[in-house]
């Protein structure tokens, strides 16, 4: 028993939660798919809201110097990632983000490249600014994502590509891209005049050892080219609160970002985002430990527990996430027998693998983040439906 409670699950019933919205409706389902944890917050949070509703007045609010210094000193102390405070621009989110940068640095036509599969949300931000999309098949290899850099430099020289979205570490595949495979991306792009976008809003979830390398970290000229994105709310299981932000230590392209921002109305964070995210940063190191040790615990269990009763599911162990992308293929399962199976015999939501890009068919991300027993069932649920 460790300080916090991961043993058992908060309700989630009643408080329109997306991930469950399912499961209210046939009380026999058990999701595992969005991105958020079924795991109570931190307390020092759960206190700062409690703080926040006790103001009486909820109207507009800026930044404090204890958030600022609360992220700087964050970013230090877990990644080495030392910046100036003029660096950082708060924003409501990271997709928002994304967005905002595709319509500040390209216009209608342009094309923005992205590795698929990768997080639905960034070839939906692309197609719906009318930039044209370029994916990047990653390649498999001894159960980890990896990059063809000859396929990659034919597609950015052939396609002119402008904006380059890394996912770092990549979600669905939970690989934690080493400062080797960093360079060579920042490399390309140099030499190219491409503009690196990295979400790394994941950063803080690196599990078995493996260590994250923001992308600004691998070599000081990044910083010239380069969008850092990151949050506390997918490590602290706070994404309600609305709250994220981008480290642009270029001056030129901040100003540019900044004012694409504005010009979309979006310089404005939720006061709530503020006081949680200061929380987080502040009080989170001890809680943020435990919870890592618990979700490798939840992956080892799903990758053990596949491999032995149902060994042609091939599941991809990842290095950071508390996501897991699961290959059904050799089941010979068109995608919608698959999640009809998944959804009406198992009763268990997991994420459809072909959101994530055409390498994803016969493909389901599952999320880990949850109570040891609720893992347990999802994975008897999954493994009972699944032909022998």
């Amino acid at each position: 028993m460790g300080k916090y409670n991961f043993e058992t699950a908060p309700n989630r019933f009643g408080h329109h939660t997306y991930k469950w919205k399912e499961a209210e409706e046939d009380r026999n389902v058990l999701p595992a798919w969005i991105a958020d944890m079924d795991f109570e917050v931190l307390p020092e949070i759960q206190q700062a809201v409690h703080d926040y509703a006790d103001h009486l007045v909820y109207g507009y609010t800026y930044a404090s110097e204890e958030l600022i210094k609360a992220v700087l000193d964050w970013e230090r102390d877990e990644h080495g990632y030392a910046f100036d405070r003029d660096a950082l621009v708060f924003i409501e989110g990271v997709v928002p983000a994304i967005s905002t940068a595709i319509q500040a640095f390209t216009k209608e036509g342009d094309a923005v490249l992205i590795n698929t599969p990768v997080y639905p949300p960034f070839a939906r931000s692309i197609k719906l600014n009318n930039r044209r999309l370029i994916t990047n098949s990653l390649i498999e290899q001894d159960s980890l994502f990896q990059i063809d850099f000859e396929q990659l430099e034919r597609d950015i020289v052939d396609n002119e590509v402008k904006i380059y979205v890394l996912c770092n570490p990549h979600n669905p595949g939970g690989r934690v891209w080493e400062r080797e495979v960093l360079e060579k991306i920042g490399r390309l792009c140099q030499k190219y005049g491409v503009l690196v976008v990295s979400d790394e809003i994941h950063q803080d979830l690196t599990l078995f050892g493996h260590e994250h390398q923001s992308f600004n970290t691998v070599s000081p000229d990044f910083k010239d080219f380069s969008l850092i994105l990151s949050s506390a709310t997918k490590t602290f299981n706070i994404a309600g609160t609305k709250n994220s932000y981008a480290v642009i230590e270029n001056p030129s392209l901040r100003h540019q970002f900044k004012k694409r921002q504005l010009a979309n109305n979006q310089h404005e964070i939720s006061g709530l985002g503020f006081v949680a995210t200061e929380a987080a940063y502040r009080y989170g190191k001890s809680w943020l430990t435990e919870l890592k040790t618990v979700l490798e615990e939840n992956i080892d269990f799903v990758v053990d527990y596949f491999a032995k009763e149902a060994p042609c599911l091939r599941v991809m162990k990842p290095q950071g996430t508390y996501l897991i992308w699961l290959d059904f293929s050799d089941y010979g399962l068109t995608d919608d027998q698959l999640f009809q199976l998944l959804r009406e015999e198992a009763k268990v939501v997991l994420n459809r693998g072909s959101d994530f890009g055409q390498e994803g068919k016969s493909h389901a991300r599952l999320n880990a983040a949850a109570p040891k027993d609720m893992v347990v069932e999802i994975c008897k649920r999954i493994g009972a439906v699944l032909p022998k």
